[in-house]
């Protein structure tokens, strides 16, 4: 498994050095808070459609090496041609091939770990971890470059490290599962299952609440007057938090099905969206950052394990996909959107309203799921 996790660790140390800081670059060429949301939006709305896409042709083709390799060095053109733009209309075609060459990346990888792993693949945060490491690292030091060098030092080395990304990939040993039976039956008996109906939609709510916050709140702390060091401490911290559930989350997962770690990181993203909301400095941030772990970490888990347990023989890359594509492409676009216009009218509305989205979504999530919240003891079937 050493090379998953080099995989990760690369993957998301480029993307901390890059997305996080996107919006103030965005910003910094002159445009205005919608242009910065349908740009914002552009990668989530595209994600959504392209990631169960791309997942279903490698399903379907059995050829998940072609796509993984041929989309990461696809998106390191990506990245770079977006670095060197300060026109918004070229800007939108060039950002729509970054997203496209984004989306099938995690889904292969992911479920290629977790087919890897067999019987114990709830070890799959063990693995994942390395990304955190990642993060951590690169956000730690991006206050830095950000305040001393400028964003483009600190997308300079974003790229010099996605290139090594692109080298792992090559090296990624993929596990397809061939099909049983034909695609489109697996397909549709996965898209006729209510409780994974009942799952995209709390994907959706959940995608929604973190790209208001990841998006927007860069933004806000700057407006608080929050220096760059401060807003990479926030990064790091957050992804520090993720690291013990990352490597415990196979206890939970032996002791507690997914569904009540589902309601478990809706509830902290209630309690965290609402912190931002009653901040009166900046530095107040570094705490509220700690709840990352338990929203976005313990969702993203859960939610990894949900849909392998649930995707029929075959089509766990088209699930992941589909998981992928809607937390973070329809709930991230809709995210997106709503926040550019938010964030116009006053910059504390965004978290207010990622909080009551995420509270909506957790008490429905707990109606229609009533039976296995009482059943929370019992261990999902592998």
């Amino acid at each position: 498994m050493r090379i998953p996790k080099a995989f990760y660790f690369t993957m998301f140390s480029a993307l901390s050095l890059f997305s996080p800081f996107l919006t103030l670059y965005y910003e910094g060429l002159g445009l205005t808070g919608r242009q910065i949301g349908m740009l914002a939006s552009i990668v989530p709305f595209v994600t959504l459609f392209s990631a169960s896409v791309w997942s279903g042709i490698a399903d379907a083709t059995q050829k998940h090496r072609w796509v993984l390799v041929g989309s990461a060095v696809s998106m390191w053109f990506a990245v770079l041609a977006i670095t060197r733009t300060q026109n918004f209309n070229l800007l939108i075609p060039i950002v729509v091939w970054y997203a496209l060459s984004f989306a099938p990346i995690l889904p292969l990888v992911d479920n290629s770990v977790v087919v890897a792993l067999g019987a114990e693949k709830e070890n799959y945060g063990r693995i994942r971890v390395w990304g955190s490491y990642g993060w951590a690292l690169c956000a730690f030091v991006s206050g830095w470059i950000v305040d001393w060098a400028g964003l483009p030092w600190l997308f300079m080395v974003s790229l010099a490290i996605y290139a090594c990304m692109v080298f792992v990939a090559t090296q990624v040993d993929i596990h397809p599962v061939p099909l049983r039976r034909s695609f489109s039956s697996g397909f549709w008996e996965l898209m006729g299952n209510r409780a994974w109906i009942w799952f995209l939609l709390v994907t959706l709510a959940g995608g929604m609440c973190l790209t208001l916050i990841m998006n927007y709140l860069f933004l806000y702390l700057d407006q608080m007057g929050a220096s760059g060091s401060i807003m990479g401490y926030s990064l790091t911290i957050a992804t520090l938090s993720e690291i013990p559930v990352f490597l415990t989350a196979h206890r939970f997962l032996k002791r507690w099905n997914p569904q009540l770690l589902i309601g478990v990181a809706l509830a902290a993203f209630v309690v965290r969206a609402f912190a931002y909301v009653a901040m009166t400095e900046p530095w107040q941030v570094l705490p509220i950052s700690l709840l990352h772990s338990f929203s976005f970490g313990l969702l993203w888990l859960a939610g990894v394990q949900y849909a392998d347990d649930i995707a029929p023989e075959g089509l766990g890359t088209t699930a992941q996909g589909m998981f992928g594509g809607v937390f973070g492409g329809m709930g991230a676009a809709l995210g997106a959107l709503l926040g550019g216009f938010l964030y116009e009218i006053d910059p504390a509305a965004v978290f207010s309203w990622a909080g009551w989205i995420s509270l909506a979504a957790l008490l429905s999530f707990v109606w229609a799921n009533w039976r296995a919240f009482r059943l929370a003891d019992v261990p999902p079937a592998h």
